[in-house]
């Protein structure tokens, strides 16, 4: 048992995500907290990781790596974070992949495990903060439709043809062993922080895995759910604030402790590139709720899709600055 942290700074804080949503969080609480672990959904199943995964047989590596390097100081380590973040778009057998999931990759090949793959990184680069995956298992994400269909595989819900239509639940196949070091966190943590992030291939992925809810139900860490900036067309189309919310509570069967959400409005031609694909900023109608904290959170990042990169890359993203702000003010509240 844990003795009760003396000061905000020192509170066990643990992330759950993956994906480009985690990196601000996570850039966000890396100078705020003296305990950071992040737990990564490992269920990704396209591009360059999922061509390491398939050559290979460990899990996918690009949502860890994502949040690996957000834990990197910026000023001092600015070169290693654009090194992790390097893909490749010459070469045959290169052309696609990303350096930092190349790196992890051979370590997983050296050590024989991605949770000592990645806490071996954390010590070669000097960062401050531990990265574990919710699995060791090799896993794909099985999604379930209200209509009673299904359908296998994340890079799935990337394609231009995906399904269309309202998800039920998804799961992690075939049935995972849980991480017993991710398990051992989230028992041990004063707060958990959800998102922001795919709610379903990113969030849910994490959340579904055995034993984990159990967990959170039956601790007393305070939960900080970051909601996200915009629909994503295949998964969350006509979702609002609210109806993440619930997903989440269902989820994980307890109420969240508070709601962080985006007050600053995108500018049109921001929205153009999403509004060609069905996408929209979320909703806020979450009205009076107490637990509801709003701040202008978002930043545009316009990128150059590389050719060699078939994931599409979103620019709408949350401020990690802003972040930083409004989760030093609930840590300390707490």
């Amino acid at each position: 048992m844990r003795t009760k942290p003396t000061t905000y700074q020192d509170q066990l804080v643990t992330t759950i995500g993956g994906g480009t949503g985690t990196y601000p969080v996570v850039a966000a609480l890396r100078t705020l907290c003296n305990h950071l672990t992040c737990i990564v959904a490992v269920s990704d199943s396209g591009g360059s990781s999922a061509r390491l995964r398939d050559e290979f047989g460990f899990p996918p590596v690009g949502d860890l790596r994502q949040s690996l390097t957000a834990l990197a100081n910026p000023t001092s380590q600015h070169l290693l974070q654009k090194l992790l973040l390097y893909r490749f778009n010459k070469g045959r057998e290169l052309k696609g992949h990303n350096l930092g999931n190349l790196i992890l990759t051979a370590l997983q090949d050296m050590t024989g495990t991605t949770t000592q793959a990645l806490e071996t990184a954390a010590q070669l680069f000097q960062f401050h903060g531990r990265v574990i995956p919710i699995t060791e298992d090799s896993v794909n994400l099985k999604v379930f439709y209200r209509d009673g269909t299904s359908i296998i595989g994340e890079h799935l819900l990337d394609e231009v043809d995906a399904p269309l239509k309202p998800i039920r639940k998804i799961a992690l196949i075939p049935k995972p062993k849980t991480n017993p070091q991710a398990l051992e966190i989230l028992s041990q943590s004063d707060h958990l922080i959800i998102g922001p992030g795919d709610l379903f291939a990113s969030l849910e992925a994490v959340l579904v895995a055995p034993k984990v809810s159990k967990i959170i139900q039956n601790s007393n860490a305070k939960i900080t759910y970051i909601v996200n900036i915009m629909t994503r067309r295949s998964q969350t189309a006509g979702m609002s604030a609210t109806d993440h919310v619930v997903e989440i509570e269902k989820v994980i069967k307890r109420s969240i402790t508070n709601i962080v959400i985006n007050n600053r409005s995108p500018k049109s031609e921001q929205l153009a590139p999403y509004q060609l694909v069905d996408e929209y900023p979320v909703v806020d109608d979450l009205g009076n709720d107490r637990r509801v904290i709003r701040a202008p959170l978002l930043t545009y990042t316009p990128t150059k899709q590389s050719a060699s990169d078939v994931v599409p890359r979103s620019v709408l993203r949350h401020n990690s600055n802003q972040l930083q702000k409004v989760l030093r003010r609930i840590l300390k509240n707490q």
